[in-house]
């Protein structure tokens, strides 16, 4: 299935276009995406990004193929502490969660809610499975690997290279989400 090219916050003020397909498909089961997932579904009329599980599902895609086009006035970032290295960033015109973002890192983890029903690309793998609860049993569809695998590091290193080893910033995200 080819994913659309065009998304959209639920409210459609945020507007992206993407180019090709995501480095890879993925659902994070770590405390932290699972933590502020809860933090973000929680806002006033925003979606649901937590899955059945507690996993939150994302398409990696290489920032130099993720265009805004419409709305980042809209876009705020939530950390889950002052000096945390990765932030989720939301559009509060409908407080749809947008994007997760690793300083100096050169891609973005779009949520899975901007897809459009019947049209998120085929999910790969689940990653830090290890962080569930105790006892927490996983459909078997695709690897859930304990931690991030070696598989998804070659992905983002090699996304890396074909960017020329760039990690573009993404300056027009200004101030921090108010809740």
């Amino acid at each position: 299935m080819n994913p659309p090219s065009q998304l959209r916050c639920t409210c459609g003020q945020v507007q992206l276009h993407v180019t090709g397909a995501p480095i890879i498909s993925v659902e994070c089961c770590c405390t932290s995406c699972r933590t502020a997932g809860a933090t973000l579904q929680a806002l006033p009329s925003a979606p649901r990004i937590l899955g059945p599980h507690g996993t939150t599902r994302a398409e990696l895609y290489r920032k130099d193929r993720v265009h805004f086009l419409e709305g980042t006035h809209h876009l705020k970032e939530h950390r889950l502490s002052p000096e945390a290295k990765t932030r989720r960033v939301v559009a509060t015109c409908c407080n749809t969660p947008v994007f997760l973002e690793f300083e100096r890192g050169h891609w973005l983890s779009l949520y899975g809610c901007l897809w459009p029903e019947g049209t998120l690309p085929r999910l790969e793998l689940r990653t830090m499975v290890s962080d569930l609860p105790p006892g927490t049993a996983l459909p078997e569809d695709v690897p859930n690997s304990r931690t991030q695998s070696f598989s998804f590091f070659v992905k983002l290193l090699g996304a890396w290279i074909k960017m020329g080893f760039r990690s573009p910033k993404l300056a027009f995200v200004q101030g921090a989400l108010q809740r």
